[in-house]
């Protein structure tokens, strides 16, 4: 699934985009079915689905578990603020969209810093005052936690939702945890953290799978894409209550597709969707 040619001319590219410079978020908007990215990015793509034809369900399921987790916070806590770090470029059933229809109040920042995706983000945003985009790298804890308009928005002494979904894969050494414990640290009690991750489950054939996956994305133009372990990833989210993901697990780390799907599973998953892993987790 490589998508179709960008909708955007090269002389309505937005200012800082690199159109041969693979981008993780037109990548990812490519396999979820936009149109928004260039030939480098189909590259990438191509070579993904050589590799893993079903690779398309770790998007998928990443982006299902992304919505599930909004309704259910929307619907079931109180929380009206909502951090999205790493959005990604603006598609159907956005963090705003969903959280705004249980209350239109709620607000929602959401940071990122490809240039494709603050060019739509901002315009798709313009008529909704409890909505922003903000530019940082959420990489870096303190650009985004003292960011103007993110502390002009969130107020961090309220219990907030900051969304980490599908970042920190992109995040290349050991410093994950450095990273999501600085986060972490600044929520309020009552606060939740909804996050996910390429996942290698350690089971021979999933991990060589996950694997051929990982040598494309670290090895080749885009430098980045690590799968990791159960143990490595929980390692993210020190000092947290996990939310039971399903009616049959315990509180746990499961599959994306896993946590709380919308109905019975009436065809098993394929090996690429078991490679992608998420959480939603409470500051006690």
């Amino acid at each position: 699934m490589t998508g179709a040619p960008p909708t955007t001319s090269p002389s309505q590219v937005p200012v800082g985009v690199d159109p041969n410079r693979p981008s993780i978020a037109r990548i990812y908007d490519g396999f979820l079915g936009g149109k928004d990215h260039y030939e480098v990015d189909r590259a990438v793509m191509h070579k993904i689905n050589e590799a893993v034809p079903e690779a398309v369900d770790i998007a998928k399921g990443n982006r299902g578990f992304l919505n599930r987790a909004c309704r259910f916070l929307a619907g079931q806590s109180s929380i009206e603020q909502y951090l999205d770090c790493g959005s990604g470029l603006p598609t159907a059933e956005n963090t705003h969209q969903i959280v705004q229809r249980s209350n239109p109040d709620a607000r929602v920042v959401y940071v990122d810093n490809d240039p494709v995706v603050l060019a739509h983000g901002r315009a798709l945003l313009e008529e909704n005052e409890n909505v922003h985009m903000v530019e940082a790298d959420i990489f870096t804890p303190s650009a985004v936690l003292t960011n103007e308009t993110v502390r002009r928005h969130i107020d961090f002494s309220q219990p907030l939702v900051l969304l980490h979904v599908g970042t920190l894969h992109h995040f290349e050494g050991d410093g994950g945890p450095d990273v999501m414990r600085e986060y972490i640290d600044a929520l309020a009690p009552g606060s939740y953290v909804v996050f996910s991750h390429f996942y290698d489950p350690q089971v021979p054939e999933l991990t060589a799978l996950a694997k051929r996956i990982e040598e494309i994305l670290v090895h080749g133009p885009m430098g980045a894409g690590r799968f990791r372990t159960k143990d490595e990833i929980l390692a993210m989210l020190p000092g947290l209550e996990i939310v039971k993901p399903n009616a049959t697990t315990g509180p746990d780390l499961v599959a994306c597709d896993e946590w709380w799907p919308d109905g019975p599973r009436l065809t098993p998953l394929s090996k690429a969707a078991r490679c992608i892993a998420g959480i939603v987790a409470r500051k006690p």
